[in-house]
């Protein structure tokens, strides 16, 4: 009875991106970030000075060519020129050269809009926005993202074929919640939910999923697997944007994340948990959740089990203005000041005990914030030198979006800059170990900015 109504749905998400796709065939806009250009199959960086993912100190001046999508040789030495015939040549003049940025905690298909507008607009529409937001990222210097919850599986293929810019997504899919849990936006007459009744036009657009038994969490995370998600994202604690979701509170059942954990592992993945509270992380740490995103709350016991268990810890220091994106006295601003107010003993318990950490940023509903995407990294230096908080975003970042096993939807290695692995990669016109401010500006301080093998930007000068 409801297949017009989806069907019509679809639809309009695919002639949205058709008209996105002959929208870059005729040519950007004056003022509009440009498509990839034609690359050769080789390009040379001579000159540059290498920070590799993982050490704390530039290269000498050395030499990196990239075949194809990988990064060939990296050589100190001027590398023959039979082995770079063809190639283009960028004469770095001693420049930085770093791996593509990762940010490990985003959500591609709802940065820009509000929580009304996602639920209310039409779906092609909200897909334009998010291609639109998928360039501006890349052109910031992400060159891959893991998406922690929502629709992004068409934006990613469409990315993925060449049809528009993007970074590489690893997509979660829809988050998987319970009643009343965080990323439950249903609306008060949308219940009680009634079982062999429609489904909500949240689940309907792929935001996130209910699920009340260890039997709907095998289902809804099967689901996602079969849609392409490269890991399960669920909702383990209360949250802080989530109308009817204290923070404090324990959601998922051990059984029930068991169930999830048992999908994930079967198709050789892993499950990645919103947790704030210790009593909500170590339940799901003990059920075999492999990460934990936010973790803000943690307390020493629960860093230590995370250290036992060799479990990620993947947390965002939220700048200060995110105390104002609620209204002031609103259970939401209490809870983000909660939040905020335990990050300083987070990253110091995850530094003293030698936690496997990642970053991200896990920007919503706000675009001016996600322009700041790169000043929210830079954020880490409170905590970390500049070398360390580069590593995080990159070699760091790699090892975890590397526990996706075969469901990875790219094959190589990312985060770092060696031989073999896949060429995203970043020349900076500057030294970013020294100064590293110097993300917070991208457009001036990227001048080159490659995914895939590809050059999506060169503004190196004549």
């Amino acid at each position: 009875m409801h297949e017009p109504r989806v069907t019509f749905r679809l639809v309009a998400c695919i002639l949205a991106i058709a008209c996105t796709v002959n929208a870059w065939a005729q040519g950007p806009t004056p003022g509009a970030s440009p498509p990839a250009q034609s690359t050769p199959s080789q390009v040379l960086f001579e000159n540059v000075r290498v920070f590799d993912g993982k050490g704390s100190a530039l290269s000498a001046p050395t030499n990196v060519l990239v075949r194809g999508n990988r990064i060939e040789k990296i050589s100190a030495t001027p590398i023959p020129t039979d082995a770079t015939a063809g190639a283009t040549i960028i004469h770095g003049g001693g420049r930085t050269l770093m791996p593509g940025l990762i940010d490990a905690h985003w959500h591609t298909t709802l940065v820009r809009p509000t929580p009304a507008q996602a639920l209310s607009s039409d779906v092609g529409y909200t897909m334009l926005v998010a291609g639109a937001e998928a360039t501006d990222t890349l052109m910031r210097g992400f060159t891959t993202v893991r998406d922690m919850g929502g629709p992004s599986f068409g934006l990613k293929r469409a990315i993925d074929e060449g049809l528009l810019p993007g970074p590489r997504i690893f997509p979660s899919g829809a988050i998987l919640t319970v009643t009343g849990g965080h990323g439950d936006f249903r609306q008060m007459f949308e219940v009680p939910r009634i079982d062999g009744m429609p489904l909500t036009r949240m689940e309907e657009l792929g935001a996130a999923k209910v699920t009340d038994s260890p039997d709907e969490v095998t289902r809804r995370a099967r689901e996602q697997m079969m849609l392409g998600a490269s890991q399960i994202k669920l909702t383990a604690s209360g949250g802080v944007a989530s109308p009817h979701s204290p923070i404090d509170v324990i959601t998922f059942t051990p059984e029930e994340l068991r169930a999830a954990v048992r999908v994930a592992n079967d198709r050789g993945t892993y499950v990645a948990a919103h947790a704030y509270t210790p009593e909500a992380m170590q339940r799901a740490i003990l059920a075999g959740v492999q990460c934990i995103e936010h973790g803000q709350l943690m307390d020493e016991a629960t860093a230590k089990l995370m250290a036992e268990k060799g479990t990620w810890l993947s947390i965002q220091p939220f700048p200060d203005e995110f105390a104002h994106i609620f209204p002031p006295g609103s259970d939401q601003a209490k809870k983000m000041l909660e939040v905020m107010e335990g990050t300083n003993r987070a990253y110091e318990l995850a530094k003293k005990y030698h936690l496997k950490t990642a970053w991200g940023s896990d920007i919503l509903f706000s675009p001016d914030l996600a322009k700041r995407q790169g000043a929210l990294l830079v954020g880490l230096s409170r905590w970390y030198t500049p070398a360390e908080t580069l590593a995080m975003a990159t070699g760091a970042n790699g090892e975890l979006l590397a526990l996706s096993g075969d469901r990875s939807p790219y094959r190589g290695k990312l985060g770092v800059v060696e031989e073999g692995a896949l060429a995203d990669l970043l020349l900076v016109d500057g030294d970013p170990l020294k100064d590293i401010k110097l993300i917070e500006d991208p457009a001036k301080n990227f001048l080159v900015i490659m995914k895939d093998g590809r050059v999506f930007k060169n503004t190196m000068p004549k």
